[in-house]
């Protein structure tokens, strides 16, 4: 494996960095557009006591209230595009911290909206859609507000809550100031004596390599260095899980779970029914595992040995420039539409290609008006191509909600966020094995196809149930040490990866790393989503047109309904266990090939 430098943000070509600048040309710009924001929530606030008088007033309030949030959304997008372009830049960080200020600020004053909504009965609204036309523009946005009036407060007791805001996104902000910019980790040495840096962004591309003292040595460097901080690390998790109970009981929720999902209007059954579906199919992972251990040749399997490829020589260094070509021949199934703006973005500068000293870790997609902004920390790996795949995959998402949809409507939910992104990795697996006849690349390409189920559907889970299980403990008043943390997620390491692997003591300080579970239920969709991609993507590729105009109109949908009636739409019934049981079965059919292909 070559030894990489990483380097300064000045030493990235321009081409190579996504185009800020058509946010705001100068952070000059950034600041006069923030002040005028503190006059949108004055000009909001004026409306307090008076969203009952008629349509034309509760009309006049919410094209206010879009338009400044459209401007937000603008704002928000600049600064925290350019703190994660360097999480040592104290200028950035203060410019994200005005920001999140002036929003919390802002929510407050505008707290008083949803109570006044909710007290409308449903004879005075449908007269106030009667009277103003223009006010049908808000139905849905009302009707989904109103949805949830058993667990609105009082305007005043609502106005706590936001001003509250600030200090509940205190350990989400903690922990990432401590792990991507303070935490330091020492170099992982090769069976040369060769050294290589470790960070949160070099970690995953470091245990793919062939060799394994070099694995052995990141895995285990890594996992020393968090468990030196591991009382500092369950502090923020717990007070994370705090802040979240005492959100949900104050909204008279009986649990964060049902919180979390009500925001999305995603049933309860829908997170049960996959960790049952998961567990109903834990049999197959664990004949994966013994697969690996089998073909890697290792009397005992261990951690660091779950990311290198079981076919190690066909791996090879990709390009950028060939990665999205790759992409963009994959997606032909989607038609010429949808090829013609991934191609824009790959054009015009929607995309932050690479790894520089202080950049935020890991991938994501920012669903911008402008056009959305991908952050990328490309190595040139099979799996850095998958991952421009599926960030393109949310940036079209966001770019097709964000044309077709009101604003007030664009914003998908976090439910179907995974699908789009998870669509293209298929459609991109589905090439790479049409074009190979050699049988050695397909064992390889299917190797990471089984590493894409093993990572996205039962990791995913397994991180879910862990997040279900750790909200139990605080519901019923445990204190979330160290000590019971590590505890149960090596008990949940032992389930889901079963007898063949070796649990140590080192993975179970592996929650440490995982900023997902700061994302207040967020992960149990990875998995969602991937089932719901894997059904999409066959039918894409069996009915041809029909199934892409579905999929296009789901693409497009943004919040204009439920999510499962959005996916409904596209050919997908997330509330029955049938995508989860027909994804297994075809992880099930790849192990088979797998078999007999090695």
């Amino acid at each position: 494996m070559e030894q990489t430098k990483i380097r300064n943000r000045e030493e990235i070509p321009q081409e190579d960095k996504w185009a800020i600048e058509d946010l705001y040309a100068t952070t000059q710009d950034w600041e006069r557009e923030l002040e005028t924001l503190n006059d949108d929530r004055d000009a909001l606030a004026a409306y307090a006591g008076r969203l009952g008088e008629s349509g034309e007033t509760l009309c006049a309030y919410l094209t206010k209230m879009e338009q400044a949030n459209v401007k937000a959304d603008r704002l928000g997008n600049y600064c925290m595009r350019r703190a994660d372009e360097d999480t040592r830049d104290a200028a950035c960080q203060a410019m994200s911290g005005r920001f999140i200020s002036t929003v919390v600020a802002f929510g407050a004053a505008c707290s008083f909206d949803t109570p006044e909504i909710m007290a409308l009965s449903d004879e005075m609204l449908e007269g106030f859609y009667a009277a103003c036309p223009a006010l049908e523009r808000y139905r849905r946005y009302v009707t989904d507000l109103r949805r949830r009036k058993a667990h609105t407060l009082s305007a005043a007791e609502e106005k706590l809550l936001a001003a509250a805001g600030e200090m509940a996104q205190a350990p989400d902000t903690v922990y990432g100031a401590f792990t991507d910019a303070d935490l330091t980790f020492p170099d992982a040495v090769d069976a040369q004596g060769g050294r290589h840096p470790l960070t949160q962004g070099t970690f995953v591309t470091l245990e793919e390599s062939a060799d394994r003292e070099l694995r052995r040595s990141a895995y285990e460097a890594l996992y020393d260095t968090l468990a030196g901080f591991q009382n500092t690390a369950a502090a923020l998790l717990n007070a994370q899980n705090k802040q979240l109970k005492f959100f949900s009981e104050a909204r008279h929720y009986p649990s964060t779970l049902e919180a979390s999902l009500d925001a999305t209007n995603v049933p309860v059954s829908v997170y049960d029914n996959l960790i049952e579906a998961v567990h109903r199919n834990l049999d197959k992972m664990h004949r994966y595992v013994r697969l690996r251990k089998k073909l890697l040749g290792v009397e005992e399997l261990h951690f660091y040995d779950i990311y290198t490829p079981l076919v190690q020589d066909v791996d090879r260094r990709i390009p950028f420039a060939e990665a999205k070509q790759t992409v963009y021949e994959a997606l032909a199934p989607l038609g010429e539409d949808y090829r013609g703006i991934l191609k824009e973005g790959f054009d015009h500068r929607w995309i932050d290609v690479y790894q520089n000293t202080g950049k935020r870790s890991g991938a994501y997609s920012a669903g911008a008006a402008v056009h959305p902004y991908v952050l990328l920390n490309y190595t040139g790996t099979l799996d850095s191509q998958f991952t421009l795949a599926h960030e393109m995959g949310h940036a079209l998402h966001s770019y097709l909600s964000n044309q077709t949809q009101n604003p007030i409507d664009a914003d998908y939910v976090i439910f179907v966020a995974e699908v789009a992104s998870t669509c293209n990795e298929a459609l991109l697996m589905e090439h790479l094995l049409g074009k190979t006849k050699d049988k050695k690349e397909r064992a390889y390409l299917i190797n990471h196809f089984l590493e894409q189920f093993k990572g996205t559907l039962y990791r995913q889970t397994m991180f879910a149930e862990f997040e279900r299980n750790i909200g139990r403990m605080v519901a019923q008043g445990q204190t979330l040490t160290a000590e019971t943390l590590c505890a149960e997620y090596k008990r949940l390491n032992v389930e889901y990866f079963g007898p063949d692997m070796v649990v140590d003591d080192r993975i179970a300080m592996e929650w440490a790393r995982i900023p997902h579970f700061y994302y207040n239920y967020y992960v149990f969709q990875y998995a969602t989503g991937y089932c719901a991609a894997i059904a999409l993507s066959r039918r894409i590729l069996r009915e041809g047109e029909s199934a892409v105009k579905d999929y296009l109109g789901f693409l497009s949908g943004g919040c204009s309904k439920s999510p499962i009636e959005l996916l409904k739409g596209a050919g997908v019934d997330m509330t029955s266990p049938e995508p989860v049981e027909q994804a297994m079965a075809l992880f099930g059919e790849l192990l088979d090939e797998m078999e007999a292909l090695v």
